[in-house]
């Protein structure tokens, strides 16, 4: 039996898993929020999932978004200044 079927033959689905980019834990990419950098240069939220670019993953975890506001994880991924309102999107105001 080869890998990724059943024993009738039929393809079972895989599920996708990207990774946190705080926490790096694995979760199903349905449960993450995705940054994304586009050719343009411009950085945004990516609700769909399809945006085209390079795309970062960020679990719902509060702490997560602690820690890459604290670090500031996507100016390192996208290798430019995000701007300070993506940041600002992912901690509560208080």
């Amino acid at each position: 039996m080869s890998r990724g079927k059943t024993a009738k033959g039929t393809a079972i689905k895989q599920i996708e898993r990207r990774r946190c980019v705080a926490c790096r834990q694995n979760f199903p990419k349905s449960e993450l929020k995705r940054v994304v950098k586009n050719s343009a240069g411009e950085i945004f939220f990516d609700a769909g999932g399809k945006a085209q670019g390079r795309g970062a993953y960020l679990c719902s975890s509060p702490a997560c978004a602690a820690v890459v506001v604290k670090r500031r994880n996507f100016d390192k991924i996208f290798k430019c200044k995000v701007p300070d309102e993506l940041y600002n999107k992912l901690v509560p105001s208080s």
